[in-house]
């Protein structure tokens, strides 16, 4: 905990953003950060609060070991504090800046809507201690003569190799891109996570032996089958990158696009790499000058809103088939867990007309391209409304619904039926492994992150990635000493 009044004295206070009029203008990040002693108060709202729900599976999956550190950082104990977070989760800058934080649903103090502001103390440490120099390489001191590969550059991906290479392990990081980072470097646009950030934790991965090895989408470019051959374990760390289909009529139009591609383009274009993808080919894409709908309500579909204001559109439209959530929840009925109400991201604040309650009926066009939208009210049951139809202007569209699962060419066109694939009740597809040893049905394959759990956060990836991690260097050593 911190102070042991602090709760009673100290208002809750969080992090400003530059104003909307401002940040459009630019893809860089717009938070501005408090100052050390801001966050030092802050951190002396934590209270004793008997059970901290916070850092349980319902507040965070890392379980990071919040009431500990906001004391460090109340105490001005930068290092210490920085020692503590990494004890749980080895990206903290990754997660302090991406994370919906449900950390901050679970905080007691969240039952009168002060929850203390966990997710800007996690980042301040984090960025605090690169600032000082606590983060430097931490190479084993031991080397076991194993070699491990793994798939994937995300952050289950990076968090795992991290731990197998501290564990000793001679570990192989196969990468599709032309850069580390997976989703993480080229999904989340930069306005929310500059990529700098994962460059220096490469960085650090590569002086504690990690080798990466970019643009090999194993499947294709090289063979899982030489890749098992040559490491006494491989990781698949895959992600779940394939859009759920819309099945609405008229995607065949010019001007629609699945989210994904477009998001990739323009980090990619950001990050001064050209704008095609092994995964994502295609012309470019650019919402300056145009009236834009994105269909759906989640992460991604904020994304498509905040980029294509700042590429210029017109007007941007989302449309969101569940009801308006309300406005506050009933504490009582869903605390300490992730509560429906209504959110405002920092893209839809920067203008977005957002329409709840509304189906997709049909793109609409003309010469073979964009012009509109047919869309219809629903009711609680998403059943249309007769009579309620209506048409948006559009020139361009996003679908932003969600994934299904990884990328069927590659790992799993190549092991075909000796992979193991469940199919849940909404179509997704998912590697077969459990949460005790993340082994799969393949000899010497585990899996861990989105490909096995289906389309998730960022920092239940991180938990996977470190579990896995822990399960390999227990079959390999017989032992571990690595955490769960």
């Amino acid at each position: 905990m911190g102070k042991v009044t602090g709760f009673l004295e100290i208002d809750r206070q969080v992090a400003k953003y530059q104003t909307a009029s401002d940040r459009i203008r630019h893809f860089r990040e717009f938070t501005i950060p408090m100052s050390d002693a801001e966050v030092q108060k802050q951190a002396a709202r934590c209270m004793d609060c008997g059970i901290p729900f916070c850092h349980g599976d319902t507040g965070c999956p890392v379980h990071n070991q919040i009431p500990d550190w906001n004391d460090l950082v109340y105490n001005g104990n930068w290092k210490e504090a920085i020692r503590n977070l990494h004890s749980t989760n080895n990206f903290p800058e990754f997660t302090g800046r991406v994370c919906p934080a449900p950390c901050e649903d679970g905080c007691t103090l969240n039952l009168e809507d002060i929850p203390v502001t966990i997710k800007t103390i996690e980042q301040a440490i984090a960025d605090k201690a690169y600032e000082m120099g606590f983060i430097v390489p931490q190479p084993a001191t031991v080397k076991t003569g194993k070699r491990v590969a793994v798939i994937g550059s995300g952050p289950a991906g990076m968090a795992a190799a991290q731990q197998l290479a501290r564990a000793g392990h001679d570990v192989h990081v196969y990468e599709r891109e032309s850069k580390p980072g997976g989703l993480l470097r080229y999904g989340i646009p930069d306005f929310k996570m500059e990529k700098n950030f994962i460059d220096r934790r490469v960085e650090q991965m590569q002086g504690e032996g990690v080798t990466f090895h970019c643009c090999f989408n194993v499947g294709l470019d090289i063979t899982v089958e030489k890749l098992l051959a040559e490491h006494d374990a491989v990781l698949y760390c895959g992600g779940s990158e394939t859009p759920r289909e819309a099945g609405i009529p008229g995607v065949e139009l010019g001007g629609v696009h699945d989210a994904m591609p477009y998001l990739v383009q323009q980090n990619r274009r950001v990050g001064r790499e050209n704008i095609e993808s092994v995964a994502w080919p295609s012309d470019p894409i650019l919402a300056g000058g145009k009236h834009v709908v994105v269909v759906g309500g989640g992460d991604t579909a904020s994304d498509c809103v905040g980029t294509a204001f700042r590429q210029g559109a017109v007007r941007v439209t989302q449309l969101d088939i569940r009801p308006r959530p309300p406005e506050k929840e009933d504490k009582m009925a869903v605390w300490p867990f992730w509560p429906s109400k209504m959110r405002t991201s920092s893209s839809q604040a920067e203008g977005a007309v957002r329409e709840f309650q509304v189906g997709t009926l049909e793109f609409v066009g003309e010469d073979g391209h964009l012009t509109g939208v047919k869309c219809v009210q629903v009711d609680e049951k998403r059943h249309p409304i007769a009579g309620t139809e209506f048409i948006i202007k559009a020139d361009l569209a996003f679908i932003a619904i969600g994934f299904r699962g990884p990328m069927e060419e590659g790992v799993l066109s190549e092991l075909g039926e000796k992979l193991t694939i469940n199919t849940d009740r909404r179509g997704s597809k998912n590697v077969v492994a459990n949460t005790d040893d993340y082994k799969t049905s393949v000899d010497k394959l585990w899996s861990a992150g989105d490909v096995r759990r289906g389309q998730s956060l960022v920092v239940w990836a991180i938990r996977e990635g470190r579990q896995a991690a822990r399960a390999i260097d227990e079959a390999l050593m017989g032992k571990t000493v690595l955490p769960r």
